[in-house]
């Protein structure tokens, strides 16, 4: 959710200016834009400013996709410039209200850890992942940070290791393990003048933020368009010439898990699936200044979907819904 560029390289506040501006174009990706434009002002120094963005959203007459995750951002914010009581009261009704999506938790779990507060810390990591690790055996990729941040913190206060803790040196993959990663002595380390020992240092950190990126991005380099039925039926409707590429519903949702399946066979990684609807499709086409009906946009409009975070992956997790949207199991729908 925030951004992974070095301040040395961009201007942090016309990039926040340029993703408000096209909040503005694209209102349905709005939510996600000016999340990224009060990241940037954070990251220009400008607090208050990203805390007017987060306000803006949570009064938004839209419903929000994550209230919580926004909450939990801005309480993040509020706490490092001194508003310290009122990002508490946020945290405190955050964990009473138990969002069901892991990153509120993280987030104002490393809030309370950033400021030396381990314990409450732990507690929180602790308390989302009882309420969201549904299959200890195969945790959902979205719920490993839980883990992740678990093992950081009390591994920061010298806990032995427990079960939860063995899961996430499980499902680590760097070649630099965990308790390395999170061994507090690292932080003498760094003031050392053994250039082996600010290497050695170099390398954790260097594996430690690849592990982080990996956690929070979504790379689909490919990513298939899906159209709900009441969508496609519009699209259709008012773009004939449309239905050579859309003959029937049924016929779009086999297409789309016929070519996924053909991608994957073939060795394409990281596959995803991008949900389009009219008006943001009228409004793209717009913006590339030509029809909607003609048929080499439709991928143009999934890739521009996938880069501004509207993908899902695929295939879906185990026990979860279909891609669909029918409401079934995906094992029993399209995963059969």
């Amino acid at each position: 959710m925030r951004p992974d560029t070095p301040a040395e390289n961009v201007d942090h506040t016309a990039e926040a200016a340029r993703l408000e501006r096209t909040a503005g174009l694209y209102p349905e990706d709005a939510e996600a834009l000016l999340l990224r434009a009060a990241a940037h002002l954070e990251l220009s120094g400008d607090r208050p400013a990203a805390t007017t963005l987060y306000d803006r959203l949570l009064s938004s007459a839209e419903d929000l996709e994550n209230p919580a995750l926004v909450r939990a951002l801005k309480a993040s914010n509020l706490w490092e410039y001194g508003h310290e009581a009122e990002a508490r009261a946020i945290i405190e009704g955050l964990r009473t209200s138990a969002p069901r999506d892991p990153a509120p938790w993280v987030i104002i779990a490393e809030a309370l850890e950033a400021h030396d507060e381990l314990e409450a810390a732990e507690e929180t990591f602790s308390e989302a992942a009882r309420l969201l690790l549904t299959d200890p055996a195969e945790p959902a990729p979205s719920t490993r940070p839980l883990l992740y941040g678990r093992h950081r913190v009390r591994r920061m206060r010298g806990l032995p290791h427990d079960d939860w803790d063995a899961l996430a040196d499980t499902l680590h993959t760097s070649p630099v393990s965990l308790d390395e990663l999170h061994d507090p002595k690292r932080v003498w380390s760094l003031g050392s003048s053994n250039p082996a020992e600010l290497t050695a240092e170099i390398s954790r950190l260097r594996a430690e933020l690849g592990a982080y990126r990996e956690a929070l991005s979504r790379p689909f380099p490919v990513a298939v368009l899906h159209w709900p039925a009441p969508e496609l039926a519009e699209l259709l409707s008012a773009y004939p010439t449309l239905t050579s590429e859309y003959p029937s519903h049924e016929a779009h949702l086999s297409t789309i898990e016929t070519s996924l399946r053909e991608l994957a066979s073939s060795g394409t990684a990281n596959l995803g699936i991008v949900t389009g609807t009219v008006p943001s499709y009228e409004a793209f086409a717009a913006s590339e200044g030509t029809s909607p009906g003609d048929t080499t946009l439709l991928p143009q409009y999934a890739t521009t979907l996938a880069a501004r975070g509207r993908a899902i992956a695929w295939p879906p997790q185990r026990g979860t819904e279909c891609w669909c949207g029918a409401g079934s199991g995906y094992a029993e729908c399209h995963g059969a």
